[in-house]
């Protein structure tokens, strides 16, 4: 019998992380985080109010006159040293992401390495926030100054905890802003950590991290002293943000999330479609990702081969406990989240849609105290139900038959998201042509993954602005035009 025992992270809670100092929340109240696998206690994090908030963009912005005034060669240094010691923390925090949130450990060593290529390759590009210059006659100049907002606040969701904490920060910093950063109250712990780390590198109140849910979110979108917010969540999170973000105008970038297709054209290769759609689902992360293709529209003349291998796959797939090494598919992130998923796999069983397998808690009696729902494929999905239109950010994907091109993509494009498409085709034309037409901000031919440098953002209400690449940095900052005479 395989051992579920919660490994140790060797890591507690400190308070949160203000000025270069551990402190309490000001109302004292703490959450808990556990870990999801088995219900097991992983610590009491505490719980950030508005005073906390006005604590932390306090020290942001005493902070902020010393980090953008540092040549940018000693601010490089400084991002440098937090790459490295991410780098060198790799196996820690991977664990203590699988043990917090539940996915698993190869793929959460891997958001560290991805977070740490992040801030190196932001940090190589801190000499290319460059100025424009021309001249209207002699003795004049006009010149622009890119520099930096202030305090950015940053909000994180679940799903990548410390890649995302250590990530999303990385352009802001670069750029010569100071950051307060919430993390998400679902798996909290590497955000924390993140800190430790930060005060062994960073100057004191250049990242300040806070733990706690909407209260502390609010109020650090809303303080009069935060230029810049990030954020990355839910449809509904951002468009609540961009209410209160609305008053004093402030500039924000949302990236939100997703309900992405897949067509598979009757060209592709069944077994090799099925393969991406799979991969593209993410569910070595439980299907918890903004970019997951959860909608797979096949030609009809391929459906019986590509249903009959993503069943195949799905089935195979080893459902276990995280940190087991093999385990490609944990726990949903909560209970919370668990019973929402369960109940919208229940409505497609209502509204007409066939289960092929999957939906439900594995026989495993190990797991029996976790948040575990099997990998699930439903066929006969038609356009108008639920799980066909609404984003489950769990194990679920839909199977859509199509036999006519127009009608198959204006269902892809009748959605209010626009994040991501995948196209499984050998025809250049009609992939082509697909690429035009769909409503998505990033969109993949015959491929899965995403590649550092290449702009990551969605289209219509999947978000606003891009991420992961130069455009990104240059966003952390503000211009200023100089116009100016030398002869008088």
């Amino acid at each position: 019998m395989t051992d579920t025992k919660t490994p140790d992270i060797g890591f507690s809670p400190k308070g949160l992380y203000i000025g270069g100092q551990w402190q309490e929340s000001a109302s004292g109240k703490t959450f808990e985080s556990i870990n999801p696998s088995n219900g097991d206690h992983l610590g009491d994090v505490p719980l950030a109010d508005e005073d906390d908030v006005n604590r932390a963009v306090a020290a942001a912005k005493a902070a902020f006159p010393g980090w953008s005034r540092m040549p940018i060669k000693e601010r490089a240094g400084h991002l440098e040293a937090l790459a490295a010691r991410l780098s060198a923390c790799r196996e820690e925090l991977g664990l203590m992401d699988c043990v917090d949130g539940g996915n698993a450990l190869s793929g959460m060593i891997g958001d560290v390495d991805w977070a740490v290529d992040s801030i190196r390759y932001f940090t190589g590009l801190i000499r290319e926030i460059k100025g424009e210059t021309f001249s209207e006659m002699p003795g004049h100049l006009n010149f622009t100054r890119r520099q930096p907002y202030g305090v950015v606040s940053k909000i994180n969701p679940f799903n990548h905890p410390i890649r995302f904490c250590a990530e999303k920060s990385a352009a802001a910093l670069a750029a010569g802003n100071t950051l307060v950063v919430k993390a998400s109250e679902q798996a909290p712990l590497s955000s924390l950590r993140f800190a430790e780390i930060c005060d062994e590198v960073l100057p004191a109140g250049v990242v300040n991290v806070l733990t706690g849910d909407v209260v502390a979110g609010r109020a650090m979108v809303r303080h009069p002293d935060v230029h810049r917010v990030g954020v990355v969540g839910s449809v509904a999170t951002g468009k609540a943000i961009a209410k209160d973000a609305a008053d004093d105008l402030t500039h924000v970038t949302l990236e939100l999330g997703g309900k992405n297709p897949i067509i598979i054209f009757p060209d592709a290769d069944p077994k090799k479609a099925a393969a991406m759609a799979i991969k593209g689902m993410n569910l070595n992360r439980q299907g918890q990702s903004c970019s997951s293709t959860s909608r797979v529209f096949v030609h009809e003349a391929l459906h019986d081969a590509v249903v009959d291998e993503l069943v195949r796959l799905a089935e195979a797939l080893p459902v276990g406990l995280p940190w087991i090494e093999g385990v490609e598919l944990g726990p949903i992130v909560s209970e919370r989240q668990r019973d929402r998923i369960i109940g919208l796999i229940a409505s497609a069983h209502d509204e007409g849609a066939a289960l092929l397998t999957g939906g439900k808690a594995p026989d495993d009696k190990t797991l029996e105290n976790g948040f575990f729902i099997t990998p699930t494929v439903f066929d006969k999905v038609t356009p108008d139900i639920c799980i066909a239109r609404e984003e489950i950010f769990g194990p679920v994907m839909s199977v859509l038959t199509w036999n006519d091109y127009e009608t198959m993509l204006s269902q892809v494009n009748s959605l209010e998201y626009g994040l991501t498409a995948l196209i499984a085709t050998n025809d250049i034309n009609k992939a082509m042509e697909t690429v035009d037409r769909v409503e998505a901000g990033y969109v993949w031919v015959n491929a899965n993954g995403r590649y550092l440098g290449a702009p990551y953002g969605g289209w219509k209400q999947s978000g606003i602005g891009q991420e992961e690449c130069f455009d990104e940095l240059l966003s952390y900052t503000l211009i200023k035009n100089v116009n100016m005479r030398w002869e008088i």
